[in-house]
């Protein structure tokens, strides 16, 4: 199997990044998940103390890799409403300053980044020379079809995408990198002696599944969504999401260690926030489930407001 990936997985996902997102990427690489392509794209772009911003909170992987790669995270703190913008960018950066990571919709808070602060972040990004990692892997789960990519705007914008959530694929392993075709040419010689190539059966199985319509499943994670909120508005600090199928409501009382541990005992497993954040203030929420399961977790969780 040809390390880059199969030519029809590569000239499909170019084309659906073209039309459907405005994004046109020079070059592609097929990846072993999003996981998989934040890792070669961290090795490939960071140096010895380079600074990477990575918003605060956010998926667990990007503050490890960095460290991983001798970088230094800067973390860009958009506690309470979770809103990536320029204005919170701007004082983070330094000379130092290399890359920039964005997730939206983002993990852990299910929060997109507006139109208006895509294309601020973007003007922000070209003024100081940045590379942009995007992060698209919820961009299916769009409950009000908000989302836009920052690639359209920018072109030093590495998008990574993938199959794992929006095709319940998790195992599969088949993800994406797109963008500026010298950073491609790097992954792929870093993928040809470490990953070697993502799984071809999988590779395959995608190519032919690119047009299934996700419609009905996208609109019963919008109902889920709706559920949780609506249960627990009342008693919890909360951000209504805008898409992925997170929550990340603030713990009523307690740390979040401690206001998890409560919950565990009652057979309810929620993350603390700390894992995704330089805070402890909050926890993490997956509506990843039966519409059953997340009625009796509503009811856990509203049980366990008063200590």
């Amino acid at each position: 199997t040809v390390t880059q990936g199969i030519a029809e997985l590569r000239d499909g996902l170019l084309k659906r990044l073209r039309n459907q997102r405005g994004v046109n990427a020079e070059d592609i690489l097929i990846t072993s998940g999003v996981s998989g392509a934040l890792t070669l794209a961290f090795m490939a772009l960071i140096n010895p103390e380079d600074e990477v911003l990575i918003p605060d909170p956010a998926f667990v992987s990007y503050k490890h890799l960095v460290n991983f790669c001798s970088g230094k995270p800067v973390f860009i703190d958009t506690y309470p409403d979770f809103q990536l913008t320029a204005a919170r960018i701007q004082p983070c950066l330094t000379k130092k300053s290399k890359v920039l990571v964005m997730n939206s919709p983002a993990n852990p808070t299910g929060i997109m980044c507006t139109s208006r602060d895509i294309k601020d972040i973007a003007d922000l990004a070209k003024k100081h020379n940045l590379l942009v990692i995007s992060d698209e892997i919820y961009h299916d789960f769009d409950y009000h079809h908000d989302f836009e990519s920052i690639g359209r705007y920018y072109e030093k914008t590495l998008v990574l995408d993938g199959f794992s959530k929006s095709f319940a694929a998790t195992g599969w392993r088949i993800g994406y990198a797109a963008g500026p075709a010298h950073i491609i040419r790097e992954m792929i010689k870093l993928q040809q002696y470490t990953f070697v190539c993502a799984p071809a059966p999988a590779q395959y199985a995608i190519a032919k599944s690119l047009d299934t319509d996700l419609s009905k499943y996208i609109a019963s994670y919008k109902k889920k969504r709706d559920m949780m909120y609506d249960g627990l508005k009342d008693n919890f600090r909360i951000v209504k999401p805008d898409g992925a199928f997170y929550f990340f409501p603030q713990a009523p009382w307690g740390n979040d260690e401690e206001f998890v541990a409560s919950a565990i005992k009652k057979n309810l497993l929620v993350i603390p926030g700390s894992v995704f954040s330089e805070h402890n203030t909050h926890f993490r929420i997956s509506y990843a489930a039966s519409e059953e399961t997340i009625n009796r977790g509503i009811d856990i969780l509203n049980s366990l407001t008063q200590r």
